[in-house]
């Protein structure tokens, strides 16, 4: 194309063809910072239960140091992964020691229930250790869900992946777990 002196006339501007890879482009930097924010957000969840799970411990380690004696030894309630079918009644008449230290555990596993995806958790008698130690010492495992999403590290889920067999006990298959141990 000539212009009025005879010149070839220099476009100037953008093509339509330009227009659409500046286009392009931009969308894919969008869905980039999109995916980043949903891992950020997938991350808090994971962080979040993490440390509610270690906010049930610490709970039910003072319902513990509360109850010294109903927790010596441990109501069969705690040993179980199943949330026990209803608490024990003390409105009747005063509760003894172990009863309520039952209703401390099936409180707590409510809990458990009502605040973790899928929260589960079981308390048992670990052995001494040193093996000459006096002091008794509890284990207590927390198991909740969590979703693995993809390209997740599997080396920030490692602290909360117990070995197959502590103490005797076993986490849940498809559960992380957390262990604690517990001085009364």
């Amino acid at each position: 194309m000539l212009n009025l002196a005879g010149r070839p006339h220099l476009q100037q501007g953008l093509t339509l063809l330009e227009s659409l890879v500046a286009l392009a482009l931009l969308a894919l930097v969008a869905f980039g910072l999109l995916g980043a924010q949903l891992r950020a957000l997938a991350d808090a969840r994971a962080t979040a239960h993490r440390a509610q799970a270690v906010r049930l411990i610490e709970d039910l380690a003072e319902r513990i140091r509360a109850h010294p004696v109903g927790m010596n030894p441990l109501p069969a309630e705690a040993a179980h992964w199943e949330l026990p079918a209803s608490p024990p009644g003390c409105r009747e008449s005063a509760c003894d020691a172990a009863t309520l230290a039952r209703r401390d555990i099936f409180g707590w596993k409510q809990t458990l229930a009502g605040t973790l995806p899928q929260g589960r958790g079981i308390v048992f008698e670990t052995p001494p250790h040193p093996p000459a130690d006096p002091a008794r010492k509890l284990g207590v495992l927390v198991a909740w869900r969590a979703k693995a999403h993809p390209g997740s590290e599997p080396a920030l889920d490692a602290p909360f992946k117990v070995d197959p067999l502590v103490a005797g006990q076993r986490c849940p298959a498809g559960l992380l777990c957390h262990l604690a141990h517990v001085h009364p």
